[in-house]
């Protein structure tokens, strides 16, 4: 196949380029490649999208058997489509669980409300992410004329994730040093997909055809699993303090990501953000690896990374001994 991977640098859409490459397909790559340039093998036609219509240009005097979309931006993604929706038989658009209007709900399915749609002209934000990824999903439907697989995508991790957030627990077990503090939150839902298994599927749907709206969403497991999980891919023989949520919230731990955080601990009201179906993708032929396997390749990324490297998501090692000390030795 011939396909045009709009990105091809960065974690996902890198993933997408070097499993292309080796099933033999002929993957371009349309990017700035200002930190990152695309694996081997792929043709890269260098531009910067946000320049406007002419950087499709060259693309655009070409057939694709495959467009993969992984905008943020409904500016972007429209100038992609205007170019080149005619000339290509099969678009992905890589949306994700977060268009959804209502979290707390598990084992919602593709039919739950939406996020309205980011305006017109607005700008697209990390506040804005849900209604941003709304927008292009009904920009792309238009443009395509039922010949598009919208794939909303849950938490996308495993080895080469630049967040921190999945990585934080493994890494933090392999460090060892004091007891590892962890939410009690043991039976709430972990949910995420390992990166090399959803670029499999988006190929996957694109060789096939593959139309319409589904979740690429791992399998629900529960919080404590993923950290005994975590725990037994380090060899971790320490101890761990448990912390209420009160106390956390009280302490002022982020939720989620960020400095300061305890990753994949979510706010009230979340229920259902990690526990959505994945019925559907998974009749559809997607795959999922062990989860033993995704955290310890993750593990191994950290480890290459360094333990002891500053963190986007996760306790500092000095908040970390302050809540410990709080809660083993009291006021």
């Amino acid at each position: 196949m011939r396909i045009l991977v709009l990105g091809g640098t960065a974690f996902l859409s890198a993933e997408i380029v070097r499993q292309g490459v080796a099933l033999g397909h002929r993957v371009t790559c349309l990017a700035r490649g200002t930190t990152r340039i695309p694996p081997d093998g792929a043709t890269w036609l260098k531009t910067d999208r946000s320049l406007g219509a002419e950087v499709y240009a060259a693309a655009a005097r070409q057939d694709w058997d495959a467009v993969i979309e992984v905008a943020r931006d409904p500016a972007l993604a429209k100038g992609a489509l205007a170019a080149l929706a005619g000339r290509t038989a099969h678009w992905t658009f890589v949306s994700t669980s977060s268009v959804y209007a209502d979290n707390s709900v598990p084992g919602a399915a593709e039919d739950a409300a939406l996020l309205p749609s980011l305006p017109a002209g607005a700008e697209a934000t990390p506040e804005t992410y849900g209604a941003a990824k709304a927008a292009i999903e009904a920009a792309t439907l238009a443009a395509t004329e039922g010949r598009a697989h919208l794939c909303r995508a849950g938490l996308i991790s495993g080895p080469g994730d630049s967040t921190d957030r999945y990585g934080y627990w493994p890494g933090r077990f392999a460090r060892g040093g004091s007891p590892v503090l962890v939410p009690a939150i043991a039976a709430h839902p972990t949910q995420i997909i390992d990166a090399r298994d959803l670029a499999a599927w988006l190929l996957q749907a694109a060789e096939q055809g593959t139309t319409g709206t589904l979740n690429a969403i791992g399998d629900a497991v529960p919080f404590g699993s993923y950290i005994e999980a975590s725990r037994a891919a380090a060899g971790h023989r320490g101890g761990t303090v448990e912390a209420d949520v009160e106390f956390l919230a009280a302490e002022g731990v982020a939720y989620w990501a960020g400095p300061d955080s305890l990753p994949l601990w979510l706010p009230p009201g979340n229920d259902g953000f990690m526990a959505r179906s994945n019925t559907a993708a998974k009749a559809a032929g997607l795959t999922l690896r062990p989860l033993q396997e995704t955290v310890e390749d993750t593990l191994l990324d950290e480890r290459h990374r360094g333990l002891d490297r500053p963190r986007k998501a996760g306790l500092s090692p000095a908040t970390e001994a302050r809540l410990v000390g709080a809660l083993t030795n009291g006021p």
